[in-house]
């Protein structure tokens, strides 16, 4: 059995269709209480059984010798949070647990990690475990990431495979329920929708023009395929980076959504809030060259093919992938 936790959101929800597509159906889905705007997400694919998150750790205790891999790419991450107390109990307590229970049973695990750990980027974007302490988060989100990180980089015992996956800027199909947190491919699709027209987040900062602050976006499928990479290949356990290893602008985002509706883009600018305005990264791109050099080797999609894609097969089709 392959246990899947965040099973009902985004990136977990793909990462179960991309399996069934594999024939793989043994999967233990784990999440919240079933949510009805989540459940679109998972209710059409094939599982052996679904688990209450809050009954997922017993479970695993009891169920241990029955399970083949796990990934746990379930997470508290709303950037906008500040309790520190539910990133705690959320993103790092919990996934302590897991991981000493795979330790204890030979259980491979791919967890998720983030690329809000780098922070402003001021120490690059490397995924060097020498390195990886250093790391200044700007967010008790991105906080709670890095404490788990650090806190697996120091264990002496771990699962016979581990590998921990940096998220860069994911998007892709699945994603509508994340409100805020949603891409800005989603809501730029929605907006033109709505509008006619897309509202960008102005920059702050005087090294960056309007629109031009740059992420790197990383398509869903391309995530879902190098997770699977990882399970069948087991290469080196480690901390991996996973976006696209380009940078792109907000402004080609929003200007290639428009692009692949057939439209000229209307982009006009609005001020990005103040909640997250002190904490915002202006550039972001993986260096890619340590999961390479383990073996993967298949391409990812350019930012068009993503885009083209994401919008024309599922938002436009209001398709579940």
């Amino acid at each position: 059995m392959i246990v899947v936790t965040g099973a009902a959101g985004f990136i977990g929800s793909c990462l179960i269709g991309e399996l069934n597509q594999k024939g793989l159906q043994e999967i233990i889905a784990v999440d919240e209480e079933e949510r009805s705007d989540k459940k679109v997400n998972y209710s059409t694919k094939k599982i052996h059984q679904f688990i209450n998150r809050d009954n997922f750790i017993e479970w695993l205790e009891t169920n241990a010798a029955s399970v083949d891999f796990v990934f746990h790419i379930g997470a508290r991450t709303d950037t906008t949070e500040k309790s520190v107390a539910i990133f705690n109990e959320l993103n790092l307590n919990y996934s302590k647990s897991i991981w000493k229970i795979c330790t204890l049973h030979e259980i491979p695990m791919v967890y998720a990690s983030s690329a809000a750990t780098y922070g402003l980027g001021e120490n690059g974007y490397q995924d060097n475990h020498d390195t990886i302490p250093s790391l200044k988060p700007l967010n008790p989100y991105g906080d709670s990431k890095q404490a788990f990180d650090c806190w697996v980089l120091e264990q002496t015992k771990c699962p016979p495979f581990w590998a921990g996956l940096k998220f860069f800027n994911v998007y892709g199909p699945n994603e509508y329920h994340k409100g805020r947190m949603a891409s800005v491919i989603f809501h730029t699709f929605h907006q033109i929708k709505q509008k006619g027209e897309m509202r960008l987040f102005r920059s702050h900062n005087p090294n960056y023009k309007n629109g031009e602050q740059l992420r790197d976006f990383v398509y869903v499928k391309d995530v879902v395929n190098v997770c699977c990479f990882l399970m069948y290949e087991m290469p080196k356990s480690g901390i991996y980076n996973l976006g696209s290893g380009k940078a792109r602008t907000f402004m080609d985002l929003a200007s290639l959504t428009f692009t692949s509706l057939g439209l000229s883009p209307k982009i006009d600018f609005v001020d990005t809030p103040e909640d997250i305005r002190s904490t915002y990264q202006y550039f972001t791109e993986a260096d890619m060259s340590k999961l390479v050099g383990v073996g993967y080797s298949s391409p990812f999609h350019t930012l068009e093919e993503g885009i083209s894609d994401y919008v024309k097969n599922y938002l436009l089709e209001e398709v579940i992938f």
